[in-house]
C-alpha cells in the first residue's frame, strides 16, 4: 500500500524545491519563479465578492427584489440598467423599482453588515 501511494505523487513537485543552487548554497526555488502581481489578487478578490453578492441575492432576495436588483446592477453578465429602462421592462413605474431596489439593498446590508 505504501509504495502505491508513493508511485502515484511521484511526479509531485513542491514549491520549495531547488531548481538551482548557487555558489554559495542559496537556491532558486519553484515559487521564486511564480509570478503574482497585485492585479491578479485584487481581480481574484473581486471575483469573490461578486460570487458573494450573487449568491446572497439569490438566497435573500425575493423574486421581484432579486430581479431588480440583477438587472440594476448587471449581475446576469449584462450593463446595468437604470432604474427607467427596468421598470418599463418589468412593466411597473420608476419609484416602485426605487422603492423595492431600496428594500433590496436593506436586506443585502443586513446580510453582510454584522
Amino acid at each position: 500500500m505504501h509504495f502505491r501511494g508513493q508511485k502515484k505523487s511521484a511526479g509531485d513537485v513542491s514549491l520549495s524545491d531547488a531548481l538551482d543552487a548557487d555558489g554559495e548554497g542559496e537556491g532558486l526555488a519553484l515559487l521564486d519563479t511564480i509570478a503574482c502581481d497585485q492585479d491578479m489578487l485584487e481581480e481574484l478578490s473581486r471575483r469573490e465578492a461578486a460570487e458573494q453578492v450573487r449568491r446572497a441575492v439569490d438566497t435573500v432576495l425575493e423574486g421581484r427584489e432579486a430581479q431588480i436588483i440583477r438587472l440594476r446592477y448587471g449581475l446576469d453578465g449584462a450593463p446595468p440598467m437604470p432604474q427607467r429602462e427596468v421598470a418599463d421592462r418589468i412593466g411597473i413605474s420608476r419609484s416602485y423599482v426605487s422603492r423595492i431596489e431600496k428594500r433590496a439593498l436593506g436586506k443585502l446590508r443586513g446580510r453582510f453588515d454584522p
